[in-house]
């Protein structure tokens, strides 16, 4: 196969909408403290019967649905997250029970916020070889759970949900509807965003990683456009994992997707980690924000610190 496409998204958050207000009686904060330094309004919060997979099978149902496929047609679920709260089964497992997808390969990926990007390349290369036919890639995340409520700097940046895509192989002549990946990390820096303990905590070390993600990702997102053969200027919509908008705009600047939309969920949704870009780009193309054909770039960085992108064709 030349290579593989998105045929179709979804997205899925929780009912339950966490107000700064309500933040703020809850923590020592203000609506002004929150949105002057990250740009976060509401976030959606799980409740304690909503797990993980339940999220994702929600978002996986509507991408399912969005191009018109039944769970029998699906050979491959991969799940992004890092807050599965059991090692076995895995969240891609049971995705695939929730979903009846009959015998699929079953794999979870931790990547942390940038799991998602990093799913969808393992699926364009796995449908690309042969070894799958479709795929569901979902991102999901509770960040709720793994969450120290008491700690201002983190509490208010997270929020939970779900995005998925459907994937497929792409026998056109033209650019495929997923671009070359351009992958790699800083593991030497990974403890600048952690979730550890017991219980899991979330925490991060801010400022090294708002330097690294302003000063050191721009050039690795414009050579992820330039190995999908475009410029950044020709790109109709910009992704970047929604950590909050005071790393989404500098960093979007620097790109140079002078005539991109840019996503900027994470205002209303905030970091929902591994299911932020499938989440923000589900609601672009929801939205009609971007058309069918138009190129996007999806771009994850955050834990380990790891970092993927690629262009792709909006479904």
């Amino acid at each position: 196969m030349n290579g593989s496409r998105i045929a179709a998204v979804g997205h899925y958050q929780p009912a339950k909408v966490l107000t700064n207000e309500e933040l703020a009686g809850m923590v020592d904060t203000s609506d002004e403290w929150i949105t002057s330094r990250v740009g976060i309004r509401t976030r959606h919060i799980a409740g304690p019967d909503e797990p993980v997979d339940e999220l994702a099978a929600h978002a996986a149902a509507k991408a399912l649905a969005a191009a018109g496929l039944a769970p029998g047609d699906i050979d491959l679920v991969l799940v992004a997250t890092s807050t599965a709260v059991d090692r076995s089964p895995n969240m891609a497992a049971r995705v695939a029970a929730r979903l009846g997808i009959p015998s699929p390969a079953a794999m979870d990926v931790n990547v942390v916020c940038a799991g998602f990007t990093h799913a969808l390349a393992t699926a364009d290369h796995t449908v690309r070889a042969g070894a799958a036919t479709r795929a569901l890639v979902i991102g999901a995340d509770k960040m709720s759970e793994v969450t120290d409520w008491t700690d201002r700097t983190t509490c208010v940046l997270v929020g939970d949900g779900a995005g998925a895509a459907v994937v497929e192989a792409d026998p056109s002549s033209d650019a495929p509807g997923i671009g070359p990946v351009l992958w790699g990390s800083v593991p030497e820096m990974g403890h600048a965003v952690r979730i550890e303990g017991q219980p899991a905590r979330f925490a991060q070390e801010g400022q090294s990683v708002y330097r690294w993600a302003t000063t050191q990702l721009p050039p690795i997102a414009r050579k992820a456009c330039e190995k999908a053969g475009l410029a950044p200027e020709d790109l109709a919509g910009v992704v970047l994992h929604q950590a909050n908008l005071r790393i989404i705009e500098p960093l979007a600047e620097k790109i140079g997707a002078v005539n991109a939309v840019v996503a900027r969920d994470v205002a209303q949704s905030g970091n929902t980690s591994a299911a932020s870009i499938p989440l923000a780009f589900s609601k672009l193309v929801e939205q009609g924000q971007i058309s069918t054909g138009d190129p996007v770039l999806l771009f994850g960085f955050g834990g380990n610190l790891s970092y993927a992108g690629q262009v792709v064709r909006c479904p």
